[in-house]
């Protein structure tokens, strides 16, 4: 898959809520073991503390998603052009840290803890939570989410078995032997998000079998480098905040996921449980295939009834705020040159902190990458800089 910002799956790396960082980062990283710390990173944190930047991240997309503002929203206009302005106080953020305090109590009180109430429960994408009922919505035809969807009970007449889910898949890709052919790729095309403000720059990422994935997108002020080497994962951006980013529980996650899913060999494995259902993306028929087992979140693939290709992938990181969803959608599905194996030529990764879209225009097969590819990356340096 394609995102940026290590954000994880994509062919691009996901940039993980770069609009997100509230704050401004200290100068340095510190050279303690271990992922680095919200308060660490940046000035003035003041209740999400001990959280790894990563996961930091996440919570302050989650907010985005809960109130559909954006970063200046919160910090100012001024904070576009200026890191070190997001530390300064802004009305918003005090009511933010208000909110925080109030679900809080809330979820200890009446739930154990969890994160039965969120910012998202009233805001539901809205700046002001409504009070007063909506007649309109009371009275029309539910309009369903596919990302919503949840398999439950006994399976409907006719909904396929995890068995032939899997297997329908794996053939309509090539079949299993000639997907074991593929040791190694290169994948060449063009990203384009939020955080290219839609400018379509060059991307390259690499994979190796079973999970090691790479992704380089040359922005204009600088690469972006998101690398995991099978076991962690890291993202580095010279002209960020806070430069080099470990990963962390659900990125981490999330990033495995990613680069098995790149090697479909091994896709069932993913989870040890799952579940079949059915139901319609674009008023397309599509089998659910809902995997539980040691991971706390669920994980959702999306075929195509008639196919069996996958369409879409739905995978969630819990933070100290909420869980937050990220959506995979493939397309174009075309043979990779030289090879009886398809793979999808178009990808778009759709986070709470935006959406990007990536197309292939050419594929490396089976070349020699070399292990520092996929190791921690060295931070890279700034455009215009030596």
């Amino acid at each position: 898959m394609i995102s940026a910002r290590g954000r994880s799956m994509s062919i691009a790396p996901k940039a993980i809520v770069l609009c997100a960082a509230f704050v401004t980062a200290v100068a340095g990283q510190t050279n303690a073991p271990g992922p680095q710390m919200s308060e660490e990173a940046y000035k003035d944190i003041r209740l999400l503390k001990g959280m790894p930047v990563d996961q930091f991240l996440d919570a302050m997309g989650f907010f985005s998603a809960a109130t559909n503002l954006n970063c200046i929203d919160c910090h100012g206009t001024a904070a576009g052009g200026d890191w070190s302005l997001y530390a300064r106080d802004t009305p918003k953020k005090t009511i933010a840290r208000q909110m925080i305090v109030m679900t809080q109590n809330l979820n200890k009180a009446n739930f154990g803890g969890g994160h039965a109430v969120t910012c998202y429960t009233c805001h539901r994408g809205a700046q002001r939570p409504d009070a007063i009922p909506s007649l309109v919505i009371q009275n029309s035809a539910p309009i369903p989410d596919p990302d919503e969807f949840e398999v439950s009970g006994a399976p409907v007449s006719g909904t396929p078995s995890a068995d032939q889910v899997f297997g329908k898949y794996l053939q309509a890709l090539g079949g299993s032997e000639e997907l074991a052919k593929l040791k190694s790729f290169v994948l060449h095309g063009d990203y384009n998000g939020f955080d290219t403000d839609f400018e379509k720059r060059q991307i390259e990422v690499y994979g190796k079998a079973p999970g090691e994935r790479a992704f380089v997108v040359h922005y204009r002020g600088g690469d972006s480098l998101t690398t995991f080497d099978g076991k962690q994962g890291w993202i580095a951006e010279a002209d960020k905040p806070v430069p080099l980013i470990e990963l962390t529980t659900g990125a981490l996650e999330g990033i495995r996921v990613d680069g098995t899913v790149l090697f479909a060999g091994g896709i069932r494995q993913l989870r040890k449980d799952w579940k079949v259902g059915m139901t319609q993306i674009d008023d397309k028929d599509v089998v659910v295939a809902e995997g539980t087992g040691e991971s706390k979140t669920p994980l959702k693939l999306y075929f195509d009834k008639d196919s069996g290709l996958l369409v879409r992938l739905l995978r969630y990181s819990q933070t100290a705020v909420g869980t937050v969803p990220a959506q995979f959608d493939f397309d174009d599905y075309r043979a990779v040159p030289g090879t009886a194996v398809k793979m999808p030529w178009k990808l778009t990764a759709t986070w709470v902190d935006g959406r990007s879209i990536t197309n292939v225009s050419g594929i490396d097969v089976n070349p020699a990458i070399p292990e520092s590819r996929f190791a921690k990356p060295a931070l890279p340096a700034k455009a215009g800089t030596h």
